[in-house]
């Protein structure tokens, strides 16, 4: 059962996410409000909205858990600046959340525990075999740290939004000359030039001395820390060590193998020979009736008494069988097309059969020999066998280890990693320095990471887990040191930091050529003249697209948003590249857009208009609320 919860959670990592409510919506909507507090005394809660408290704890976890998810993505501590601002993102997802929470209880909308409850069951991830398990669900829950009763909470509030929602979209639609002008941007084409001004003909020449780089190093000292780390030690439970410890009775797997016959029959094979005339895919009914004539006249051969080998080399066009003597060798039902497989698994040996049609051609089949379905003895297989039973048993016993060591952690304040090995069967290790980038024999595991460096391991220092590595893996950890981000000496970075500054300061000097040529174009200059004077190629005029793959994605997206030319005269802007260098971009001329010839592509476009015409205006709706709301956030909380 916990193998299977296993298989489920690596694909439902929408779970973690559940620490941070079920309703997440995604508005890049950072008004102000009507009041605001920064507390900066230490009350319980970590954010009052409207004269509803949000417990501290809540943000805390909820900020542990994205702060584990971002440094995962990093592979270092978040500065300082970007960690105030996640902070603050995080908050105001909360506010969000109990607004539109409130309204939809202030509009009357309720949610029953029947349709909790057919929401709750239909989750996929709760499901074994197709059908709702609770047991699954309850494990699930619990290696996110909730509970079935807590998941059906925020389930009832995801609906009840969703009501709201629901209610607000009602009668909301695009006009047709809103569509129609949705079209023309959507499907617009620009015609451009462009010219690529690399990085290295600018930051070649550049001499960057040691007061350049002292200074870099200072304005970006937190691009140089050593990433934050723990020397861990773990105590890990593997299936294949259980399963290689267990003691096998010969009664006891014989009457396994009993119960489990079924699983050791080899089902039937049959070997055959073929011969193939091909129709080359063609619908021509005339080609079709010359393969089907030859094919009938290689049949006349082989029941003639032909030898069907030689006839096979002579006359198949099987390029795979055909030097074998058309021989297919032995195969189950299952290895070949429909058509093929039914004829030949009605042959009786020796039989040769009439030409068989497939998508591939003409086949003449004859049967040479049959195995029939056997079950393997368990001394054919034991070795098999015995393993099957072996991972069983462990099975049980691993999930059965796992619960009562979770108990065990859970019930017990202090618990010692070696104590807890030996009680177990756990096997101890280490790792010296594991960072939030992994580490060791215990790889890059996010649940683990997590959990690593919160609060409860590096503060409390209490153990933690189990945490699942694998279906088959789980480990509880102990940090014994802790490694907080150091500075690297300048010395050990200088040669980074000279490429940033050369990229910086190459990049400034690109752009300045950029800018100074596109004066130029402006007061109508050449841009094949200024682009050869900078040693630069420009592109041929092409028209593109809002996806177009073929330009740099910053090329591409620049003529999107540079004013359209006006009079016949080109729109030039000066680009500077992320990854170093600078751009001269034209934009020649504008193709308002239309429906397509594609009709059911144009229906998907017009769906996704109205979908986006719908956020929009609950994005509206989301902003008025937030701007009369009562807001008072106690920042405090993550210091």
């Amino acid at each position: 059962m916990l193998q299977n919860i296993g298989d489920t959670l690596k694909g439902q990592r929408w779970l973690a996410i559940l620490l941070l409510g079920l309703l997440i919506l995604v508005f890049a909507l950072w008004g102000a409000y009507g009041i605001v507090d920064l507390s900066f005394g230490t009350p319980s809660y970590g954010l009052k909205v409207n004269g509803e408290e949000v417990p501290a704890t809540q943000l805390q976890n909820a900020w542990q858990e994205q702060q584990s998810k971002y440094q995962q993505q990093l592979k270092t501590d978040i500065p300082a600046a970007m960690r105030a601002k996640l902070q603050d993102q995080l908050i105001e997802q909360f506010v969000r959340e109990t607004l539109v929470r409130q309204r939809a209880t202030e509009r009357g909308f309720r949610v029953d525990d029947q349709a909790v409850a057919a929401a709750y069951q239909r989750e996929t991830a709760f499901q074994v075999g197709g059908k709702f398990d609770p047991m699954a669900a309850k494990g699930m829950l619990a290696q996110v740290g909730m509970t079935p009763e807590k998941y059906e909470t925020q389930l009832r509030n995801s609906l009840q939004v969703g009501q709201l929602e629901q209610s607000l979209q009602i009668g909301d639609f695009m006009t047709q000359a809103e569509i129609a002008r949705a079209f023309a941007l959507e499907n617009e084409q620009r015609e451009v030039r462009y010219a690529l001004l690399p990085l290295a003909g600018f930051a070649a020449a550049l001499k960057v001395d040691d007061a350049r780089v002292k200074a870099w190093y200072d304005a970006h000292a937190e691009e140089y820390l050593t990433p934050e780390s723990v020397r861990l030690q773990y105590a890990e439970l593997r299936l294949d060590t259980i399963a290689a410890a267990l003691k096998v009775d010969p009664a006891d797997l014989n009457a396994w193998y009993q119960q489990n016959q079924s699983r050791y029959v080899e089902a039937e094979k049959r070997r055959a020979r073929h011969i193939l005339i091909t129709i080359g895919g063609a619908k021509d009914a005339a080609v079709e009736a010359a393969a089907l004539a030859q094919a009938q006249q290689v049949l006349k051969e082989a029941r003639a008494g032909g030898d069907f080998a030689a006839l096979a080399k002579k006359y198949s066009q099987d390029p795979g069988s055909a030097r074998d003597g058309g021989d297919l060798g032995w195969a189950l039902r299952g290895a070949y097309v429909t058509a093929f497989s039914d004829k030949l698994f009605g042959m009786k040996v020796g039989e040769i059969s009439e030409p068989v049609k497939t998508q591939f051609g003409y086949h003449i089949i004859k049967l040479d020999e049959v195995q029939a379905e056997r079950a393997k003895t368990l001394s054919d297989a034991r070795s098999q066998i015995e393993g099957d039973y072996r991972r069983e048993r462990a099975s049980d016993v691993f999930g059965d280890r796992q619960e009562r060591l979770q108990q065990k952690l859970e019930s017990t304040v202090g618990a010692d990693l070696a104590a807890l090995a030996q009680e177990f069967g756990l096997t101890l290790g280490e790792v010296p320095v594991y960072t939030r980038s992994g580490g060791g024999a215990l790889g890059n595991n996010a649940d683990l990471t997590s959990l690593v460096f919160s609060d409860t391991m590096l503060k409390d220092q209490r153990l933690g887990g189990p945490v699942a590595l694998a279906d088959d893996r789980m480990v509880i950890a102990k940090v014994l040191e802790h490694h907080k981000p150091q500075a690297r000496p300048l010395a050990s970075v200088r040669a980074d930091v000279e490429a940033a500054v050369r990229k910086e300061d190459g990049t400034r000097a690109a752009r300045a050529a950029a800018e100074s040529a596109v004066k130029e174009l402006i007061a109508g200059g050449s841009l094949d003249e200024v682009a050869k004077r900078l040693k630069a190629t420009v592109t041929p005029a092409a028209f593109l697209g809002r996806g177009d793959p073929q330009p740099p994605a910053q090329i591409r997206d620049a003529a999107f948003a540079v004013a359209a030319p006006a009079a016949g005269k080109p729109a030039y802007e000066a680009i500077a590249m992320d990854q170093g260098g600078a751009a001269i971009l034209a934009v020649l001329s504008v193709k308002p857009g239309a429906t397509g010839a594609n009709t059911a592509s144009d229906q998907q476009l017009v769906a996704s208009f109205n979908q986006h015409h719908r956020e929009a205006e609950f994005a509206a709706y989301l902003a008025e609320m937030q701007r009369l709301a009562k807001v008072k956030k106690n920042l405090a909380i993550f210091n």
